[in-house]
């Protein structure tokens, strides 16, 4: 059994999906998954699937540090038209936007009536490596789950 981090208050009526330790940007899931937040499931659907084919971007709010300015982002309410495509983000969201979508086809619901009511991303466990150095030594190299 996996704990998720929100229950939902109708149980009956909702559909879950959860990905864990996923090698993706942590900053790139959460702009995503904040982008998807309270769209309807068919619109989140075509929205990522945009973002993969470069039609609309993915309004960056919170790490903006370094995040250009692009027309196709005025289209949202971004400050700055500050935007991007984070391709390996929106393709594993979108992984699991369908599986949720099958867990409610599986639970009898109407997938046509289907909110995307919470979203989170959470950062990744780092994974561990070695890597030698002089005089016999060696140190730790930590992966930080971007690949």
């Amino acid at each position: 059994m996996v704990k998720y981090s929100q229950e939902p208050d109708q149980a009956n009526k909702a559909a879950k999906a959860r990905g864990g330790n996923l090698r993706v940007h942590f900053k790139h899931a959460r702009e995503v998954c904040n982008a998807i937040k309270g769209m309807k499931l068919e619109r989140a659907k075509a929205y990522l699937q945009n973002v993969i084919d470069y039609k609309e971007t993915v309004t960056f709010t919170k790490f903006t540090g370094g995040c250009g300015r692009h027309a196709q982002a005025k289209n949202h309410s971004a400050s700055g038209s500050k935007g991007r495509w984070p391709q390996k983000a929106s393709k594993m969201i979108l992984d699991l936007v369908r599986n949720a979508e099958a867990n409610a086809e599986m639970k009898g619901i109407s997938v046509d009536d289907l909110i995307v009511s919470h979203s989170q991303a959470n950062r990744a466990m780092q994974q561990r490596r070695r890597t030698y150095r002089a005089h016999g030594r060696i140190n730790p190299y930590m992966s930080t789950n971007i690949a």
